[in-house]
């Protein structure tokens, strides 16, 4: 059986985004709410998963979290959301 990494996105009690990656999603949600997550996540538990996403190996996966985490807050909320089709609009410059 072939190993499985995440890139994650966890939405703290404050509203804002956390992104990281795992190999246990259930687990690494644990430990976010159990204060041994991230130092972002330790004052603003609890958090709650809103989206992830597979891949194949662990350098996409840490690929995926890098470009995410580039991202803007609207940008983040529009993947988390399902709204794809307003991805490219938020990445326009004005």
């Amino acid at each position: 059986m072939a190993k499985r990494y995440y890139v994650y996105i966890l939405r703290c009690c404050d509203g804002s985004y956390y992104v990281g990656t795992t190999g246990d999603l259930q687990e690494r949600l644990k430990a976010h709410n159990n204060g041994k997550g991230a130092k972002h996540t330790l004052h603003r538990r609890p958090v709650e998963l809103v989206y992830s996403e597979r891949h194949k190996t662990k350098l996409l996966a840490i690929q995926r979290e890098r470009q995410i985490k580039r991202w803007t807050r609207a940008k983040k909320k529009a993947l988390v959301t399902g709204q794809a089709d307003k991805l490219k609009k938020l990445s326009k410059t004005p």
